[in-house]
């Protein structure tokens, strides 16, 4: 699958990995962003923690349980740390979700968490 393929669907199921290498997956929204996927989450997650240790990562269509229903694909994993670009990858999920996305900012804007959001960019290095 490529990466607008994956882009284009409404949930993916992001597999991260613990110190002792067992995967850890968790269902999210993501957006295509030039030849990239972007996904927004809390910045004190465990996921985030994951990935600044191991950037190693992979992609999975699911549905909003995070039931998978298609192929892994490998990736890599950062988390970005330009505003630029994190402005961008908000555009982006924006545009997607819509009204779900203002609904999930004004949720996090009233629980007070919208200032520790972190935006992860995954790269799929064997599709560029």
């Amino acid at each position: 699958m490529n990466v607008n393929d994956i882009a284009e669907r409404q949930y993916l199921s992001l597999r991260t990995f613990r110190r002792d290498g067992s995967a850890v997956d968790t269902a999210v929204w993501a957006a295509g962003l030039e030849r990239a996927i972007v996904v927004f989450t809390d910045g004190t997650s465990w996921k985030v923690k994951r990935i600044r240790r191991n950037p190693a990562c992979a992609v999975a269509v699911c549905d909003a349980f995070g039931n998978v229903s298609g192929d892994w694909t490998s990736g890599e994993a950062r988390i970005v740390d330009d505003a630029a670009r994190e402005e961008a990858a908000y555009a982006s999920l924006r545009a997607k979700y819509g009204v779900r996305m203002k609904v999930a900012d004004v949720g996090s804007w009233i629980a007070g968490r919208i200032g520790r959001r972190k935006i992860i960019e995954i790269t799929f290095p064997e599709h560029a």
